[in-house]
């Protein structure tokens, strides 16, 4: 089965709404390669060679794991994550104005798809979903999300951009296939447009500059992490200085995205799940 096929087995309604079907034909996807199985998967927990393994293990080696159910039990977490903080947005009256209301309408139905993708590939070995504070609680904040639309949309950002870094983190095991790279890609594009588009409704660049945080400091390592936003070294050159007339190494640091380790991600994540 190539990946074509997946995709158009995946985008057939009469397959989906058919439990028995469903089921038997995810079993069969289930048995394909990591590589296939996580591309379709926002946050790009993928590797497709040895070589790509043997680099990502110690992003996994947080988790104690390497099996395709764990990965994918990992990732539909995230989405779990995103669903409800998006759902209970849109549900709490008077939150979101009437103006930004599409916009978050249209990204929480993106997360309601990557659940229902993530839960039918894996059946009855899919994890029940967590149960989430927004409020911080389990990390030490006390924020009110639904009820102040700033606070709504700063933790809206934090979730965006650490998405985006999260997957940018794990492009490279894509690198030796192209056709795997190209989806992944696609799909981290749109990403990125969501995060910009959710940091100019909060009259923010749509990019990065240095590691600047403007978001409870709990998110302080979606900016920081291993390999800063502020990074200045890129491909074993140091940039830093060289562009004075244009921006500087503000402009710089905004030219370049930096991933975010599994480990990094799970931190973040953890602020906010409760059990």
């Amino acid at each position: 089965m190539n990946f074509i096929k997946i995709l158009d087995m995946l985008s057939d309604k009469d397959l989906l709404n058919k439990a028995g079907t469903r089921r038997a034909s995810f079993d069969q996807f289930k048995k394909l390669g990591t590589s296939v199985a996580l591309a379709s998967i926002p946050f790009g927990l993928a590797a497709t060679s040895s070589k790509s393994k043997a680099a990502n293990s110690r992003m996994f080696g947080g988790l104690g794991m390497a099996s395709n159910t764990d990965v994918l039990n990992f990732a539909l977490t995230l989405e779990y994550l995103e669903r409800s903080y998006y759902r209970q947005g849109l549900d709490a009256m008077g939150l979101i104005p009437d103006a930004d209301k599409t916009v978050f309408a249209t990204i929480s139905k993106h997360e309601d798809v990557h659940v229902a993708f993530l839960e039918t590939a894996l059946g009855a070995d899919a994890i029940a979903e967590p149960m989430f504070d927004f409020s911080g609680a389990p990390g030490g904040l006390n924020l009110d999300p639904f009820n102040d639309y700033p606070t709504f949309l700063a933790l809206a950002q934090g979730f965006e951009d650490t998405g985006v870094r999260a997957y940018k983190g794990q492009a490279g095991a894509l690198a030796n296939d192209n056709t795997l790279l190209q989806y992944a890609l696609q799909i981290h594009s749109v990403e990125a447009r969501h995060a910009a588009q959710v940091r100019r409704m909060r009259d923010e660049k749509g990019w990065i500059t240095q590691s600047e945080n403007t978001l409870p400091a709990a998110f302080a390592g979606i900016y920081g992490g291993a390999t800063p936003e502020s990074n200045k070294v890129q491909g074993g050159v140091n940039l830093a200085g060289m562009f004075g007339n244009f921006g500087g190494d503000d402009a710089l640091t905004e030219a370049f995205d930096e991933p975010l380790t599994m480990d990094e991600v799970l931190a973040i994540g953890d602020v906010f799940i409760v059990s």
